[in-house]
């Protein structure tokens, strides 16, 4: 075992140990494993949210779009702008119903404000369904990050199913309290991670990072530009606004426990105001890309990109840190969303009786979901590529129905509602799996349009037979039978 080896998987070993720490629930309540007291301050509440909006994606994704499709990986600075700027709104109020209403869980407040049990689970369905591969995609990308910092295969596979066990066991324990520790070492590590590799390449790029960009407008001014194949300007608008709304408007159930811990509407308030200023780390895996264009290989896989960078700009050792730094953006979002799915079939789908039961169900959907998740990605990590491209756009659709929910008293009904949502994610799987070429549009906004349509519609008929007038022979009354 190398260095590189050795330091990752001590790193992943203590990232679940600082898990462990967390406070498990007094009675084995499921309310309290889930959102704690609702009292979480700040700076808790603030280090939850950021440690579940930043993952693999950030570590690794952006790095492989600013290698291949240049500017246009600055779309994820644009749609948290406007995120942040949605959930200072929203969020909120979404504390306040949940807290009034004892919410757990994002269908919790869907089948209560709109008095539908029936639309609780089929949202049940659609979060958990449209969550698993996203986190498929954390543990994936988890393997992939030890596979290319180690230069093996088989550590990458054994660091998955380590991780895997470790994040379920720390998630087990202690729950929301488990995450919000992991998630207070994650950023510091992610940050670290990133101001380490950021100046590996600074002292090996020619003339710095203002070298860098120099030489990259000298040499590939295309990438400066919205004109790569794939990356256009209409990817990027829509890119941005299917983005935007998806975790502004709360339509990731995974990002609901935070909200709901947090202790005062005020904490969220300041949240939104101040959780922008990690855009400016998300710089910094921009700028990796970049320098992978003139660094690494033309043809090189694009998400290989950063890990490629850190095994040729930094010693061993050094690569080992930035690779714990990758792993932790892979391991809290990790246990975040499989806290969501678990209380969303727990709670919603299976409608256990007491909090006792729901706990107990909880912890076998959690082992279930993470153990499927583990296995699609050791046996077939491809399987669910496509299905992942549909994880914002399909819970995206259910932005509509939050949205009128958050109304003092909600005008629109559940059966269009429910509607609306079908179509929505329909729409989204014909035009994903049913070979319809939309270019570089999103297919989760076409999806979403056809979702406000046929709410829209459904609203009317709904509105129009409920305020049709009684026929005539309803008012006649009935005439007394004779002898």
């Amino acid at each position: 075992m190398n260095t590189t080896m050795a330091i990752t998987l001590v790193g992943i070993v203590t990232i679940a140990v600082v898990g462990m720490t967390g406070r498990r629930p007094s009675r084995g309540e499921f309310g309290e494993w889930t959102v704690g007291k609702r009292k979480f301050s700040t700076f808790t509440t603030w280090f939850l949210q950021a440690g579940e909006a930043f993952t693999t994606f950030s570590f690794l994704g952006l790095a492989g779009i600013a290698f291949g499709g240049g500017v246009a990986a600055a779309f994820a600075l644009c749609y948290l702008s406007i995120n942040f700027t949605l959930q200072y709104f929203t969020t909120p109020r979404m504390r306040e119903l949940g807290r009034k209403g004892g919410y757990l869980t994002q269908a919790d407040y869907l089948a209560d404000r709109f008095r539908s049990p029936l639309l609780g689970k089929v949202v049940a369905v659609v979060g958990a369904v449209f969550l698993l591969p996203y986190l498929q995609l954390q543990i994936t990308g988890l393997g992939l990050i030890v596979q290319l910092a180690t230069g093996s295969r088989t550590g990458g596979n054994l660091s998955m199913a380590l991780a895997t066990v470790l994040t379920v066991g720390f998630v087990l324990w202690s729950g929301i309290r488990g995450i919000a520790r992991v998630a207070y070492l994650k950023d510091a590590l992610m940050i670290i991670g990133l101001v380490v590799l950021v100046v590996g390449i600074a002292l090996t790029v020619h003339g710095g990072i203002g070298g860098l960009f120099e030489t990259i407008r000298n040499t590939h001014p295309n990438l400066l530009t919205f004109h790569q194949e794939g990356y256009d300007s209409t990817f990027f608008i829509t890119a941005v606004i299917i983005s935007a709304l998806g975790g502004g408007l709360g339509t990731l159930p995974h990002l609901w426990p935070p909200v709901l811990a947090a202790g005062s509407g005020r904490t969220l308030r300041s949240n939104a105001v101040w959780l922008p200023l990690y855009q400016i780390a998300l710089g910094l895996p921009v700028i990796v890309g970049f320098a992978g264009v003139l660094l690494v290989k033309p043809g090189s896989a694009p998400n290989a990109v950063a890990l490629t960078l850190a095994g040729q700009t930094l010693p061993g050792w050094l690569v080992g840190v930035v690779a714990v730094a990758a792993a932790s953006a892979a391991m809290v979002p990790s246990a975040a969303i499989v806290v969501g799915i678990s209380s969303l079939l727990s709670r919603n789908l299976f409608s256990v009786g007491n909090e006792r039961a729901q706990l107990r169900t909880n912890h076998l959907c959690v082992i279930a979901a993470a153990g499927l998740a583990l296995t699609l990605g050791l046996t077939r990590p491809g399987l669910l590529s496509d299905l992942l491209l549909l994880t914002y756009g399909g819970l995206t659709q259910l932005a509509p129905a939050i949205v009128m929910g958050l109304a003092k008293k909600v005008r629109l009904g559940a059966v269009p509602a429910l509607l609306g949502i079908l179509t929505g994610v329909g729409v989204l799987i014909w035009l994903t799996f049913g070979g319809v070429d939309v270019g570089t549009f999103d297919t989760g906004l076409i999806a979403l349009v056809a979702n406000l349509v046929v709410t829209a519609v459904a609203q009317l008929v709904v509105g129009s037979r409920s305020a049709a007038p009684v026929p005539a022979e309803a008012n006649t009354p009935v005439p007394a039978e004779t002898g």
